[in-house]
């Protein structure tokens, strides 16, 4: 059986898959091509992430599909509902990159924290001739530690990054309208590891006494954070999405912005993806990153073998 990985697949992922009897293929098709080609090579499965658009027209062009893979959490660019009801399997891995999206998010905190988006544009450009300049300029940074963070959406990826915050000495509110509460387990590199129970609350209460927002909420309807939502903010807040685009409203990310009440933000995803507006990329309190959230080596590799594990595990139930 012939597995096609779009959107490519780590190394480990391949072998688990070659040592289950399948034959995988990593060539990138173009999106107007996926179907002609799968048709042509009479492919099965067909694996993405977040590039390739999954949509009616390829799913009813492909007779011959039976499982659809989503390398990642979000199933947005998929007709999830429409596949399953034409009796096509659709897997995602919503462990896998959980760790590498919250450490993305702690680099946008401290990037934003301490000037180092705005300093890193200008330290090539005057380091050499306005260096105590710049040093000033820079010098009222912000310790994340005793500062609470707000995390909109704590499913596993918010809860990850409640992790990484209150091993920092942060206090952490969340707000989620599917999770009440949660124990958030952190470890310490000895074998040694603390309880801290949250419980969730509104989302204007957590918008209104967050030092620093982060979401990791769905793609959606309408804006979670827009510019009422911003009024209601603390003053010098820092505002973080690695979760999808259209969930903030940029153009009123932008006006608090220039009007200093949003001290900084840290994006990863954005609402016209995958080319954001100039006014986003040239703005100097924010710091970008081009969709990255779960690009490391060991997400990609927890990614793979978890796909690769749920396809060998459907096979063997004859469910497919």
């Amino acid at each position: 059986m012939k597995v096609l990985a779009n959107d490519g697949i780590s190394k480990s992922g391949i072998a688990a898959l070659e040592k289950g009897g399948f034959e995988v293929i990593t060539t990138k098709v173009a999106q107007e091509q996926v179907s002609a080609y799968m048709n042509a090579n009479q492919i099965e499965i067909l694996l993405v992430r977040s590039a390739t658009k999954v949509r009616k027209e390829l799913i009813d062009s492909c007779p011959n599909l039976k499982i659809i893979g989503r390398g990642g959490v979000g199933m947005d660019n998929i007709d999830v509902d429409y596949a399953r009801s034409k009796g096509i399997h659709v897997i995602n891995t919503p462990a896998s990159s959980s760790e590498s999206v919250a450490e993305l998010v702690f680099a946008h905190l401290f990037t934003g924290v301490r000037f180092l988006q705005d300093a890193n544009r200008n330290m090539p450009l005057e380091g050499d001739s306005n260096f105590d300049g710049l040093k000033k300029a820079y010098a009222n940074g912000i310790e994340l530690r005793g500062k609470t963070l707000g995390i909109i959406g704590f499913g596993r990826i918010g809860q990850a990054t409640a992790k990484m915050a209150l091993g920092l000495g942060m206090k952490v509110i969340a707000a989620d309208k599917f999770v009440d509460n949660a124990q958030i387990k952190v470890d310490f590199y000895n074998g040694q590891f603390i309880n801290v129970d949250i419980v969730t609350e509104p989302l204007e209460d957590v918008i209104k006494h967050a030092d620093f927002i982060t979401l990791h909420v769905p793609a959606q309807e309408g804006y979670v954070i827009g510019a009422d939502e911003i009024a209601t903010m603390k003053k010098n807040v820092g505002i973080i999405n690695c979760s999808r685009g259209g969930v903030i409203d940029e153009v009123a990310l932008i006006a608090a912005l220039d009007e200093e009440k949003v001290l900084f933000a840290g994006l990863d995803v954005f609402e016209n993806e995958p080319n954001p507006e100039i006014q986003i990329l040239m703005h100097p309190k924010i710091s970008l990153t081009p969709h990255i959230g779960a690009a490391t080596l060991e997400a990609q590799d927890r990614i793979g073998t978890e796909l690769a594990e749920q396809i060998i595990s459907l096979m063997k139930s004859e469910k497919v």
